[in-house]
């Protein structure tokens, strides 16, 4: 005699990134992080500052070398480490850059491309300031 049972659960598939295998997670699905967590941009920066660090310490040649062993495109390298060039005041900002509690993140990288692209710091700042009144980020 065998006697059947059900066992009824919660169940969330999560995946880390592309072609990633999927993990089982018994249990409810994690809420959304509160807000006050780094921000993409915040991110970019410190690598940036990383990035800046292993070649100035020799660790690794060039940045196309940096490429090569991140994976990526010498241009990627490139757009994260066009980060340097903003004011220090600026980068600090970004550092300590909280992503939105809700909705889409309004920093950009591609936002911070052309504010990068200028050479004066007092620009810069303007820009930056512009940038973020509009999106009304929090720094």
């Amino acid at each position: 005699m065998s006697t059947s049972f059900t066992v009824a659960c919660d169940v969330r598939f999560q995946r880390r990134g592309r072609g990633a295998p999927k993990e089982l997670h018994v249990g409810l699905a994690s809420e959304r992080p509160a807000s006050g967590n780094v921000g993409r941009i915040a991110r970019l920066m410190a690598l940036a500052l990383r990035f800046e660090e292993l070649v100035r310490t020799g660790a690794v040649a060039n940045r196309a070398e940096l490429a090569r062993l991140g994976q990526v495109t010498s241009a990627r390298i490139s757009q994260i480490t066009n980060l340097l060039h903003l004011a220090p005041d600026i980068q600090e900002g970004l550092l300590f850059y909280l992503r939105p509690a809700r909705g889409r993140d309004p920093i950009h990288l591609a936002r911070l491309q052309p504010i990068a692209a200028v050479m004066d710091w007092k620009k810069q700042r303007r820009l930056w300031r512009d940038l973020t009144r509009n999106s009304s980020c929090r720094r």
